[in-house]
């Protein structure tokens, strides 16, 4: 077994652009679990992952994967990861035998028997060009090569959107069975929270370049809730005491982050279970406090 307790350590991590700066983030991916990175268009979510890949340098703050500086172990950390992007990243003419021999040369754990067996597995031919590919089929093409060298731990980006919900469900199913070896460890940026709320341990949302949320999911959907109350009963809630509201013209509902706390102070109101979804919307109107 591994002997660091995080496949991810993100500390202080800041980069600047015109108009968006990725603002002092921070957070955890626990060895042997997936984290759900949420968040809307233009939250951050790519800006981090690229950092985590080396594609971009930050300004500042550090990143430990596997224990490890990524600044000054970058080549060796690399060798166990795997990327998996929306858009495929090999050329379009190659087919599946050719990637095949040319990742053989470039990843010292490849394993053409592996990636032989998710082919099989997906239905994917190995001699057919990629170009002509359905995006379900190039997606399940990635995943094969990026499951077949052995890598400890997974990245990927909004690589669900898109796809169908079989589809969708034969991934994830894979997803958990990767995580079969404690070792090895994901982070999954995506829209569909579903599928997070699905196989997810742990959650972190980041909005405009700042994380609002992050812990493991069953704590932050036991926390929080959403109030419902008449229009009359909703000026008597302290705007302290939810992050937003949902207002119309006769009801109001409210997303509190302590769900206990509130069933104490407001004793005669219904406080439903919130998905990530409603976290996520709620969150994101917080600054307005109040929207319809």
């Amino acid at each position: 077994m591994a002997d660091y307790e995080n496949a991810i350590e993100i500390s202080g991590l800041t980069k600047k652009y015109d108009g968006f700066t990725l603002d002092n983030i921070s957070f955890n991916v626990p060895r042997g679990s997936i984290m759900g990175f949420i968040g809307q268009n233009g939250a951050g979510k790519s800006t981090t992952i690229n950092s985590l890949l080396g594609i971009i340098r930050p300004d500042s703050g550090s990143i430990r994967i596997f224990g490890k500086d990524l600044k000054e172990n970058e080549t060796e950390i690399k060798r166990d990861i795997s990327a998996v992007f929306d858009e495929l990243p090999f050329h379009e003419q190659l087919n599946a035998r050719t990637l095949d021999k040319m990742l053989r040369r470039i990843f010292s754990g490849w394993s053409s028997e592996v990636f032989g067996s998710y082919l099989e597995r997906f239905a994917l031919p190995s001699k057919k060009p990629f170009s002509k590919f359905s995006k379900g089929m190039k997606m399940k093409l990635q995943i094969a090569a990026a499951l077949s060298h052995g890598s400890k731990l997974l990245i990927m980006d909004e690589a669900t959107t898109g796809l169908d919900p079989v589809v969708r469900n034969e991934i994830l199913d894979i997803f958990m069975e990767y995580l079969q070896d404690e070792d090895n460890s994901i982070l999954m940026s995506s829209h569909i929270t579903s599928d997070l709320e699905k196989i997810a341990d742990c959650v972190t949302f980041i909005d405009r370049g700042r994380i609002l949320l992050t812990g493991y999911k069953d704590d932050i959907l036991e926390s929080h809730g959403i109030m419902k109350l008449g229009k009359s009963d909703y000026p008597s809630v302290a705007k302290e005491d939810f992050i937003s509201a949902r207002v119309t013209d006769h009801s109001a509902e409210l997303l509190v982050a302590d769900r206990a706390a509130a069933e104490k102070k407001y004793s005669g109101a219904v406080i439903d279970t919130a998905t990530l979804d409603d976290i996520m919307i709620y969150y994101v109107n917080r600054e307005k406090k109040e929207w319809r």
